[in-house]
C-alpha cells in the first residue's frame, strides 16, 4: 500500500511536545508511514534531540483544538505587543507501553490532518504493512537463522525421551492443527493416524503433545485444548490410550484444567467438555480457574488507570489498585503453576494441562511451572527459548490479544493481556529470587513493549501458520536473536546471577506480591531513580568482577 496517501501533512515547524520525565520541548514534527519524529531544536552550545515513535505502539489518541485571539506576548520595534489570530491543537496519544505524549500543534488544520493520520497508521491490520517488514538494521542479515530452536532441536537434544516419545510430522502443511508447529513430540506408542482421530476430537485440533520432561524423574507435562464431549458424552478411544501410555509406568497423572468446574460443565453443554473419570480411570482432574478475555483486559484497564491517578489519596489509590484484581490474576498464575509444579517435582506424576482453547491460560502456567523447575530456562537464552516453544511456536495468537492495551476506545473481544500477565508473574518471582534468574528487569520490560508494538516479526500473526504464509521469517528480523547479540545481552543480564539446581518455589501470600512498578509506573520519576540506582549496582558488580578476574 502507499502510506503516503494517508499523510496529508507531513512535516509541522512550532510543535511542542510534553513527555513524560522530560522538560517540554519545541521543535518539528515529522509523520511518516511507521514513526512519529520529533526533532528538538538545537539550542547555543547544546545538541538536538529526536524522538522517534512507533506508530504501533499508539492505543488512543485525544484531539481538542482551540481558536486563538489575542496577545502574543512578543513585542515589537514599538515596545506593543502583537495582536494574533488563529487557531491551535493538542493532539494526547496514549501508548500501549502505559507512556502519555501530548503535542500542542499550530493551526488547527494541521493538528486535524495529523490527528486523523495516526490514527489510520496505527491502526493498520495488515500485517505485510507493518514495520517488522520494513526494518533493515545493518547488523543483521536476512540471511540469519530465525529463532533459536524447534520442534526438531528440541527434541534431538532430548535424548531420554527417545525410548518413549517420537517426533511426529503428522501436522505437516498445518492440515490437522492450524495453531501448532509442522513437528510436535508425542508417545512413540500412538501412530499418526490416530492422531488424526485425536486431533478432531480435540478442540481446533489441539491434541495432547508434550512441552517438558523432567529430566530428575521422567515426568511429563503435556498440553493442549478441551475434548470435545459434548452433552452426549463422547468419547474418543485413540485419545483415552495415548493419554494412558503417558503414565504407563506411574500410578496416575493430573489433569489441570484452568476453567472451574461449573465453565467446564458449560462448556459440554456448547459441545466441549472434560475428561471424565470413567473414561480417564489412571487421571485425576483438578480445577484451576484462570481469567482470561475480557476480564483481565478490563483488569488491566483499571489497574493503568489507577497508576495514572494523580491526586495523592492514598485510601483512593489502595482501592483502585484492590478493584482492578490484577494482583489477584498474578498470585493465582503462580499458585496454579506452583501445584503443576508440585504434581511433577514432589509428587512425581505427569500432568495435562488445558482450558478452553489450550493457547492462553495453558501456556501461561506451563511456562511459569518450567522456570519454578527447570535450572536450564532460568538463564538468558533459556529463557527466550522457552517464550519462543511455549508462547511463538505454540500458537498463542499475538495479533488478537495485543491489538490494544489499556487506553483504546475500541475493545475487540479478542484482546487479553496473557503475556503481558505472563511477564509481570516472571518479575514476581526475579523479585523473590534475585540470585536465581540470569536475565534482568529491563529484559521483561523490553518483551512487555515488543509484544505489543516492534521492530521485529517474532510477535507478528496468531501462529506458525501464519508466519509461514505471510514469510515472516524470511522478511523480517528475529527479536530473540537480537537480544542474545553480545553489544545487546549485557543489560539483559543479571549480574547477580548464581546457578542452582533446586526449584524455586514463589510465595503467593498477598504480602510477597508486589505491584511492576518497573512497568506500570515506569513513566514517573521515582521509578526512573530506582532504575538509576539499579544501574549503578551493575555496573559496580561488573567492575567488581573485572577486578576479581585480574
Amino acid at each position: 500500500m502507499e502510506f503516503s496517501e494517508h499523510i496529508k501533512t507531513a512535516n509541522v515547524e512550532d510543535v511542542v511536545l510534553r513527555q513524560p520525565l522530560h522538560p517540554s520541548s519545541r521543535g518539528t514534527l515529522c509523520i511518516t508511514g511507521h514513526h512519529l519524529l520529533f526533532s528538538v531544536r538545537e539550542e547555543e552550545g547544546g545538541s538536538s534531540r529526536q524522538v522517534l515513535l512507533l506508530l504501533r505502539n499508539i492505543d488512543a489518541t485525544e484531539k481538542s483544538v482551540e481558536n486563538l485571539f489575542g496577545y502574543s506576548g512578543l513585542f515589537s520595534n514599538a515596545g506593543r505587543s502583537e495582536r494574533i489570530a488563529g487557531s491551535s491543537g493538542t493532539i494526547t496519544i496514549k501508548c500501549k507501553d502505559v507512556q502519555v505524549l501530548q503535542l500542542d500543534i499550530p493551526g488547527m488544520e494541521q493538528c486535524l490532518n495529523i490527528a486523523r493520520s495516526i490514527e489510520t497508521l496505527s491502526g493498520l491490520d495488515c500485517v505485510s504493512d507493518m514495520y517488522p517488514f520494513f526494518y533493515r538494521p545493518p547488523d543483521l542479515s536476512l540471511q540469519d537463522q530465525w529463532g533459536l530452536s524447534s520442534p526438531e532441536r528440541h527434541y534431538s537434544q532430548m535424548k531420554e525421551l527417545h525410548d518413549r516419545w517420537r517426533l511426529s510430522t503428522v501436522n505437516r502443511g498445518y492440515s490437522v492443527c492450524p495453531t501448532y508447529p509442522p513437528a510436535v513430540i508425542v508417545p512413540k506408542e500412538i501412530t499418526d493416524d490416530m492422531l488424526l482421530k485425536v486431533a478432531k476430537f480435540r478442540q481446533g485440533g489441539r491434541f495432547p503433545v508434550l512441552c517438558y520432561y523432567h529430566r530428575k524423574n521422567g515426568m511429563v507435562i503435556m498440553r493442549s485444548s478441551q475434548p470435545l464431549t459434548g452433552a452426549n458424552r463422547k468419547r474418543c478411544r485413540e485419545d483415552e490410550l495415548l493419554l494412558q501410555v503417558v503414565i504407563d509406568d506411574s500410578d496416575k497423572g493430573y489433569i489441570i484444567d484452568t476453567r472451574s468446574s461449573q465453565q467446564a460443565q458449560q462448556a459440554r453443554m456448547m459441545g466441549g467438555g472434560f475428561e471424565s473419570k470413567s473414561c480417564y480411570s489412571g487421571w485425576k482432574r483438578l480445577h484451576k480457574q484462570m481469567e482470561r478475555g475480557k476480564a483481565l483486559q478490563e483488569s488491566l484497564i483499571k489497574l493503568v488507570e489507577a497508576c495514572g491517578d494523580g491526586s495523592h489519596n492514598m485510601d483512593r489509590w489502595l482501592s483502585k489498585l484492590e478493584n482492578s484484581k490484577w494482583l489477584s490474576h498474578v498470585q493465582t498464575a503462580l499458585s496454579t503453576a506452583g501445584l503443576l509444579a508440585e504434581c511433577v517435582e514432589r509428587d512425581g506424576h505427569s500432568v495435562l494441562v488445558h482450558g478452553s482453547e489450550g493457547t492462553d491460560s495453558t501456556l501461561l502456567i506451563s511456562t511459569l511451572a518450567q522456570l519454578i523447575m527447570d535450572p536450564s530456562c532460568r538463564t538468558l537464552e533459556g529463557f527466550l527459548t522457552l517464550l519462543e516453544r511455549e508462547w511463538v511456536q505454540a500458537g498463542h495468537p499475538f495479533q488478537q490479544r495485543c491489538a490494544h492495551s489499556a487506553f483504546s476506545h475500541a475493545r475487540l473481544q479478542q484482546e487479553s493481556p496473557l503475556f503481558l500477565l505472563l511477564l509481570d508473574s516472571v518479575w514476581q518471582l526475579w523479585h523473590q529470587f534475585p540470585l536465581a534468574l540470569g536475565f534482568s528487569e529491563a529484559l521483561l520490560l523490553r518483551l512487555a513493549t515488543e509484544a505489543y508494538a516492534s521492530d521485529y516479526g517474532t510477535f507478528l500473526c496468531n501462529s506458525d501458520q501464519e508466519r509461514c504464509s505471510l514469510e515472516v521469517k524470511e522478511k523480517t528480523h528475529c527479536l530473540f536473536q537480537a537480544l542474545l547479540r553480545p553489544k545487546e545481552r549485557e543489560p539483559y543480564s543479571n549480574p547477580l546471577y548464581e546457578h542452582t539446581e533446586l526449584a524455586i518455589w514463589p510465595s503467593v501470600h498477598p504480602q510477597s506480591l508486589q505491584l511492576w512498578r518497573g512497568f506500570f509506573l515506569r513513566w514517573t520519576l521515582q521509578t526512573r531513580h530506582l532504575e538509576e540506582a539499579q544501574e549503578e549496582i551493575r555496573n559496580m558488580v561488573n567492575e567488581w568482577g573485572k577486578l576479581v578476574l585480574t
